[in-house]
């Protein structure tokens, strides 16, 4: 009998079908994941620590690259594609860098050679913009009878057949395959891969909002407003960036045309500015900066751009108070390959990265169309490894490349051999 007759395939996970895939976290990748599962008839249900999907800050804006956008169009039913292309903003592919006097040191072009739309869902480009809210109230559409919030699990148990989730209220959920998609703290990979190591880079950022005024468009330089990001770099590896997120259409406006079940409140134009440099530089331990409000740690920031050009100040000053948090930038250490079980990964849970290269979310999202479409085609005999093994080889390839951007950059600590 040859080797390529279908009776002789077989499934690694015979009740996919029958029994659900359990996602553990609804952050981008779990619920882009989700997404994709459904739409290919896949039970799937997520559980997520948080109480809902607005609980806490997770960052204010996205840069989508193909990646992204080829993931989110393979995913997602082909009208809330067609939203997120109309509503995400056009910038021109370029990475502007600046002096703390404004003064330009180097324009570095993105790649924009990708066709503009891969399926003709909607039509999108290579690079666009996007709040992370924004997006994420998108990917949460339609799926809330297989969302749970408030479900924190704290471990799993797992036979050749069947995973079962076990969460800290005491319930527990069984299925044929679990998903970590539950960050750079997960608790999924603690178990799963317990040699696996995450580091502090020893650098901290601090984000804020900022909104994009006609007159502040007016005084900023053309360039600044038009790009995909903007990096300003002074002494000490001390940095502000700046990026614009600039709607098509309002997404209210387009989700009433496009998505009706979806309601957006009015959401405006805004600035996404960070600053960031190494701990032993900031002045705050950790401690202090969870502790401090949003105007204690614009103060703080405004100390350290003393002298600075007073646009960047003045972008400051503005920073809505209740926008501005902190963040640890961490990385995981790259792991080579491990034997494939019922057990997987995606985005953060297994590679975290610094955000110095503007990668992180995209290849979360690049994760979870790769894993929806491993687990369609699982009962088709495709094993799972493939899937691993182009997470890890593209993940880890990332992790490199953001932590060199961070260690050039920010003079963040060098990411482990």
């Amino acid at each position: 009998m040859s080797s390529f007759e279908p009776r002789r395939r077989f499934s690694p996970f015979p009740g996919l079908r029958r029994t659900p895939v359990h996602v553990i976290g609804a952050g981008l990748g779990g619920l882009c994941l989700a997404q994709g599962l459904r739409r290919a008839g896949i039970d799937v249900a997520v559980y997520e620590r948080d109480v809902s999907a607005f609980a806490r800050a997770q960052g204010h804006r996205l840069h989508i690259d193909e990646h992204g956008r080829d993931a989110l169009s393979a995913t997602l039913p082909p009208h809330l594609f067609r939203l997120i292309a109309a509503i995400a903003g056009r910038p021109a592919p370029n990475i502007n860098g600046f002096d703390p006097q404004l003064r330009p040191t180097g324009v570095f072009a993105l790649d924009d050679s990708a066709p503009e739309s891969a399926t003709g869902d909607g039509l999108m480009p290579a690079h666009a913009v996007i709040d992370r809210h924004v997006l994420r109230q998108v990917l949460l559409s339609g799926l809330d009878d297989i969302v749970h919030f408030g479900r924190r699990c704290v471990g799993y148990d797992s036979d050749t057949g069947t995973v079962t989730a076990r969460f800290a209220d005491g319930g527990s959920a069984q299925g044929s395959v679990l998903v970590a998609a539950d960050g750079v703290g997960s608790v999924i990979r603690a178990q799963r891969l317990p040699q696996a190591q995450v580091v502090d880079s020893q650098v901290r950022l601090i984000y804020g909002r900022v909104p994009l005024t006609s007159d502040l468009r007016g005084g900023l330089p053309p360039e600044m407003v038009s790009s995909v990001f903007n990096s300003v770099v002074g002494p000490g590896n001390r940095f502000v960036g700046i990026a614009p997120v600039q709607y098509r259409l309002p997404p209210a406006t387009a989700a009433t045309r496009l998505a009706p079940e979806i309601t957006f409140p009015p959401i405006d134009d805004t600035l996404a500015v960070m600053f960031g440099c190494r701990l032993d530089h900031l002045g705050l331990s950790d401690t202090q900066l969870r502790a401090a409000s949003g105007r204690r740690l614009r103060e703080s920031v405004l100390e350290h751009l003393s002298g600075w050009h007073p646009l960047v100040t003045r972008i400051v000053e503005r920073w809505t108070p209740t926008s501005i948090y902190p963040i640890t930038v961490r990385s995981s250490v790259p792991v080579p390959p491990w034997p494939t079980s019922n057990v997987t990964l995606l985005g953060d849970a297994i590679h975290a990265m610094s955000p110095a290269a503007g990668a992180g979310a995209n290849i979360a999202l690049r994760d979870a169309a790769a894993l929806a479409a491993a687990l369609t085609e699982a009962n088709t005999g495709r094993p799972l490894s493939d899937y691993e093994r182009e997470m890890i080889d593209e993940g880890f390839r990332m992790v490199r490349l953001s932590a060199a951007s961070g260690t050039r950059i920010l003079a963040a600590d060098p990411l482990p051999e």
